[in-house]
């Protein structure tokens, strides 16, 4: 049986790979976000990024290069969140 801090390791790393899209604009922002921030958010924070990873590729991207407005409410805070680490990382 494992430990909690080991499944949360296994739990953080799969949703690193998960936040590896294989489209490059998106990589640059989800992928820091799950390695540098996820696992100090609260467990609904995580819920939310886990809801945000099952959306489109698309959809993604038109939400995290601000194309379009995020039209699913649950998901706002979480992209306005991925969006400002994105940025505070850009401008460190």
């Amino acid at each position: 049986m494992q430990n909690n801090s080991e499944q949360d390791r296994i739990d953080h790393n799969r949703v690193i790979w998960h936040s590896r899209r294989g489209m490059l604009e998106l990589d640059i922002v989800l992928e820091p976000f799950a390695r540098e921030r996820y696992t100090a958010l609260d467990s609904g924070v995580q819920a939310q990024y886990r809801q945000l990873l099952s959306c489109e590729d698309q959809q993604l991207f038109d939400w995290l290069l601000q194309k379009t407005a995020v039209d699913d409410t649950a998901l706002v805070d979480i992209v306005a969140l991925v969006l400002d680490h994105h940025a505070r990382r850009a401008n460190a």
